[in-house]
């Protein structure tokens, strides 16, 4: 179960409840009574492994174009080299 941070507007009391995600949220403060806000923190998640980088992922639809424009060159200056010697040996 997660635990979330919570801060009292009106007396500044902070203090971190422990509650299941369909718990609704605290609104009253413990010590005073007044208003509850969740404190927002950084996340303590990080993500390991192949997949999580933009260098990872799949190129978008504009870049998938570019690059196969350019494997179709190579390819088409490749099938001209091999072609070449053929036709020079003849």
């Amino acid at each position: 179960m997660p635990t979330y941070a919570y801060a009292c507007t009106a007396c500044g009391h902070r203090f971190d409840a422990v509650q299941s995600f369909s718990d609704s949220a605290l609104t009253e403060c413990p010590e005073c009574g007044g208003l509850l806000r969740k404190q927002y923190g950084s996340i303590g998640v990080t993500f390991n492994g192949s997949g999580f980088y933009r260098t990872d992922s799949r190129p978008s639809s504009g870049s998938a174009s570019s690059g196969e424009s350019s494997s179709s060159s190579t390819s088409s200056k490749s099938s001209e080299a091999s072609a070449s010697p053929a036709s020079a040996g003849s």
